[in-house]
């Protein structure tokens, strides 16, 4: 057997930024082009003239384009001195903001006195000297300082006089270390009121327009001001009825618009806008009570006891937090938030930098629901606040829906194009026009009125309101369908999807969970089955199913996420929270696990209770980076801690002891998983003696989760949906390319991508495996054939994969082949190989453990390819992917999906097929109507311009009527 199949890296890192153009959020996904323009009397004199030479037309021209204004009415200067920023975005969008300036008291003003300035002063944190926040005591902004800044998309930037640059109003999240949020005391109230004038009111305000303003918005689109110029030449010519319908259509047209868009606004406002009081930290021992709308980055808050919706962005920092985030992920399950370790503390550990991706498991995000917090006696749960506004996690979804990435889309595109082509056949015929009349000698009012009407002829006005009808039709029937659309213009551009993505946990396969086997380690083996509990005799592996969850009472309800809550019945165990009462763990202890009590054996003979209790001390939570989870225990009269895991197979194999790791256990995990079934290994530890209950309490995760005793694995079953099947087929032979796209196990998902027919049984799949550098060994890829893919240990007990001969393209047997790729060779190519990653998303099929930013990198890559995408999910992780998709169908109701342009109130895909009839039937409705209306207007035009140059001047006169 050969060498496998191996590329090696290329060139690394995005292409470099234009040295002559200046740019804020440099090397980001929001970054944009930056001008600055300073003001010009002159130029601003001369605009005003012109605007009164063509009787206001230049000034609606510029109401149009006002990046165009700009440039015509200042001059270009640098952005020191700049009194108004021109931005462009990276889709070629412009946007105008107005440089102004505050003094530190919160006084507006127009601009800095002459000499100053220089005390045009920002919050921020020195170059090349990171403190351990960039809000500290010395950078406050001092009295008679000015804040300089600009508002666009809602973001603040303010101006750095260090860097000479406009930087984002940037909170805690950046550039803070861990210690500092443990040390933070509160804001005195001058640190909290200067604070507040740099960063703004802590409230996402959705502004509903006035209807006034809408009216006047709408009115002067430049289709509205040609079908009023096109009425008015109409009615000087006598041509009353059909300039009337056409009339009638429009305020109808704009009626509606004008009340979808009040309504839209309102319902996001309601949805989104909301302020309570919170208390806040004024010292050690002063808690006082205000508005969440004046909470800024550093104040410390309370956590109420009885549970509250978040309003900032606030890192945990004592006591736990049930929290539902179903706004941020669409899942309604709670998840335990725990407190922020204090690195500084910790003697072996350096006090790192907070990273808000890395601690999202300490983060109470804003917008989300605190169901509940355990505390500890009179200690308060406390959190620090880390942003505020519309750079929170709720603040940059509501952007991205109030600023949605446009849809570039060919007929679009080319309804434009042919438009200014017919307005270019127009002016010609306009010149010709007046030609001829000139020379027959007619008079001037007639020349004028027949070179004008000739254009009305050319470029139908009623084209683009016939373009909407079948758009209109579409969006009822799709409502009939229980398919609600936000997005109307997203209907036309449904009927050109060519490739369609699925999340699979929720969308193809069923939402819950069925316990089939549990495979526990015995005798070194994983030879026995059991589906009853009750005969498995490993009274640890049991216990790690009765521990290792973060499950939670909620007014007497047992709730959680769905594996664990079906991993801890299947046990039979009880769940109390018993939190400072549990004194006989001599410790707190806020969970405590036991079996049900059976009457018949709960005393021995001297009737002592024989009740086996295990207080779950210390959780730490699910990473979907690390993949698993951990809790440290302590059994009843036990003098020892102990610690259980569970987690994806290949990250509990790793840390466990390579001789507790039976030689069956590949055979065993790919019998499981290419059955489609959900496996969970489960391990555990005895930690050491010295290790007592405050330095449990301190340990990071990584000093304890090693050395493990692997215990076996949990097996479920995810069944696919009845539903899912068919419309796979149907996809399929419409010739429209399906994509599985999905948070788990490659093989589960290669088994569940063949069981609907997104893999047909004769076309084989080659899994792309993924090595970053390491060492002097530079990054590579593997090609391996799916059937041939195994996992052996090393000797130190990590996983790699046996190397087999293969090759990219296919063998010579007439089959064609998928690509399917995980998450962490994903990475790999993006930044080792991304001149391969276009050639892997044309074939690739299955796409496994990705995570939400990297579901959104996929949709985007082909839509790069020429692909129009959509993309299919239950709004758990998926909220990236559907707003990027050129058309998202969301199966949840939750707030995240608020940023899809459909969503299907029936819980399958049988919604796709149904979307992609209804935008075809639209879109071919659009192109017939376009058709039609601009074939009808040339020929008319010709038959005008044909009348004139004949001499037939009676006929001419009647062109109105042919």
């Amino acid at each position: 057997m050969g060498k496998p199949a191996k590329i090696k890296a290329g060139r690394v890192g995005p292409p470099p930024l234009k040295d002559d153009i200046l740019y804020v959020n440099a090397c980001q996904e929001d970054q944009m082009e930056i001008y600055g323009y300073a003001k010009n009397k002159g130029k601003e004199i001369c605009m005003w003239i012109l605007y009164f030479l063509t009787v206001g037309l230049l000034r609606l021209f510029f109401f149009w384009y006002p990046h165009l204004m700009i440039a015509a009415t200042h001059e270009k200067s640098s952005l020191k001195h700049a009194v108004v920023v021109v931005l462009k975005d990276q889709y070629n969008q412009w946007f105008v903001a107005k440089v102004k300036f505050k003094e530190s008291n919160g006084r507006d003003v127009q601009s800095p006195e002459t000499g100053q300035e220089n005390k045009v002063e920002v919050i921020s944190y020195k170059k090349g000297n990171l403190p351990n926040t960039p809000l500290k005591q010395g950078d406050v902004v001092r009295e008679q300082s000015l804040i300089r800044f600009f508002i666009t998309k809602k973001v603040k930037y303010v101006w750095n006089t260090s860097s000479q640059e406009f930087e984002k109003a940037k909170g805690l999240d950046h550039s803070t270390r861990c210690s500092y949020f443990h040390e933070a005391s509160g804001l005195s109230h001058l640190e909290q009121s200067q604070r507040r004038h740099v960063y703004g009111s802590n409230s996402i305000q959705i502004h509903v327009t006035p209807i006034i303003t809408l009216l006047f918005k709408e009115v002067l689109s430049p289709f509205y001001i040609f079908q009023l110029f096109s009425c008015s030449v109409w009615y000087a010519d006598e041509y009353y009825y059909y300039a009337s319908a056409i009339i009638l259509m429009s305020v109808i047209s704009i009626t509606v618009t004008i009340i979808q868009t009040r309504r839209m606004q309102k319902a996001l406002r309601n949805t989104i806008d909301s302020s309570s009081i919170v208390t806040v930290c004024r010292g050690r021992d002063e808690y006082i009570e205000i508005s969440s709308e004046d909470l800024v980055p550093g104040d410390v808050i309370e956590i109420p006891r009885n549970g509250c919706i978040m309003q900032c962005d606030a890192v945990l920092v004592a006591g736990n937090c049930i929290v539902n985030e179903s706004m941020l992920t669409g899942e309604s399950v709670p998840v335990t938030k725990t407190p922020l370790p204090n690195t500084k503390m910790s003697k072996s550990q350096d006090d790192i930098f907070f990273n808000i991706k890395e601690h999202s498991r300490h983060v109470l995000f804003c917008g989300t629901h605190i169901i509940q917090t355990r505390y500890y006696g009179t200690h308060k749960v406390r959190a620090v606040v880390l942003r505020t506004g519309f750079t929170t996690a709720k603040g940059e979804l509501v952007r991205s829906i109030m600023y949605p990435k446009p849809v570039d889309f060919k007929f679009n595109r080319d309804t434009y194009i042919f438009v200014g082509a017919l307005a270019a056949i127009a002016g010609i015929g306009f010149i010709y026009t007046i030609v001829l009349m000139v020379q027959a000698g007619e008079h001037p009012s007639d020349i004028i009125l027949r070179a004008l009407d000739l254009i009305t002829i050319a470029v139908p006005p009623a084209l683009p309101a016939a373009l909407t009808i079948g758009i209109v039709f579409a969006q009822y029937r799709l409502k009939k369908q229980l398919v609600y659309c936000i997005s109307p213009r997203s209907i036309n551009v449904s009927g050109s999807i060519n490739a369609f993505c699925f999340d699979k946990t929720g969308t193809l396969t069923e939402d819950g969970l069925d316990m089939h086997i549990v495979v526990p380690m015995e005798n070194d083996n994983l030879d026995k089955e059991y589906t009853d509990l009750s005969k498995v005799d490993n009274d640890n592996f049991i216990s790690a199913m009765a521990t290792c969850h973060s499950l939670t009472l909620i007014e007497g309800v047992l709730s959680g996420d769905p594996l664990d809550l079906i991993m801890f019945e299947a046990t039979g165990w009880d769940l109390i929270e018993e939190g400072e009462n549990s004194s006989k763990f001599d410790m707190i202890a806020p969970t405590i696990v036991r079996p049900k009590s059976d009457e018949s054996r709960s005393f021995d003979q001297h009737f002592k209770p024989l009740q086996k209790e295990i207080g779950i001390i210390r959780q730490f939570t699910f990473s979907s980076s690390l993949q698993r989870m951990s809790v440290i225990v302590r059994m009843l009269g036990s003098q020892h801690f102990e610690l259980f895991a569970k987690g994806a197979p290949e990250k509990i194999i790793q840390l466990s002891k390579p001789e507790t790791v039976p030689n069956d256990y590949h055979d065993k995990l790919m019998k499981y998983t290419q059955h489609g079934y959900r496996v969970l290994a489960l391990a555990w530890r005895q930690l050491p003696a010295k290790l007592k209950y405050t330095k449990i309490q301190r340990i990071q995760r990584e000093q304890v989760e090693k050395g493990l005793t692997f215990l076996g694995f949990l097996v479920t079953e995810n069944r696919v949906k009845p539903e899912t099947t068919p419309v796979i087929t149907q996809l399929r032979q419409a010739n429209i390319r399906t994509v599985m796209v999905t948070g788990d196990n490659m093989l589960t998902a290669l088994s569940v991508a063949r069981e609907i027919g997104m893999v047909p049984p004769k076309e084989r799949v080659v899994l792309v495996q993924g090595y970053p550098e390491s060492g002097k060994t530079d990054a590579y890829l593997e090609f391996v054939y799916a059937e041939e893919y195994k996992q052996e240990p090393t000797k130190t007990g990590s996983a790699s994969i046996e190397e087999v001969t293969v090759d990219i393209l296919p063998r010579d047997d007439g089959n064609t082949f998928h690509f399917a790729i995980d998450g962490r060779s994903w990475s790999v190519v993006r930044t080792h190989f991304d001149d391969l990653l276009q050639k892997l998303c044309v074939r690739g099929t299955v796409f496994a453990r990705f995570s939400a930013e990297q579901k959104g990198q996929l949709i985007e890559t082909l839509q790069e390819l020429g692909y129009f995408v959509g993309m299919c999910g239950d709004g758990a992780n998926d909220c990236g992917a559907l707003k990027t998709a050129h058309a998202g169908i969301s199966l949840s109701e939750a707030e995240a999906s608020v940023a899809s342009p459909f969503t299907s109130k029936k819980p399958n895909i049988e919604c796709v097929p149904t979307l992609i009839r209804e935008g075809r039937a639209a879109l071919t409705t659009s192109s017939g109507i376009f058709k039609y209306m601009a074939l009808y207007s040339l020929i008319q035009f010709m038959t005008v311009c044909i009348l004139y140059w004949r001499g037939k001047s009676m006929l001419a006169d009647m062109y109105g009527i042919i």
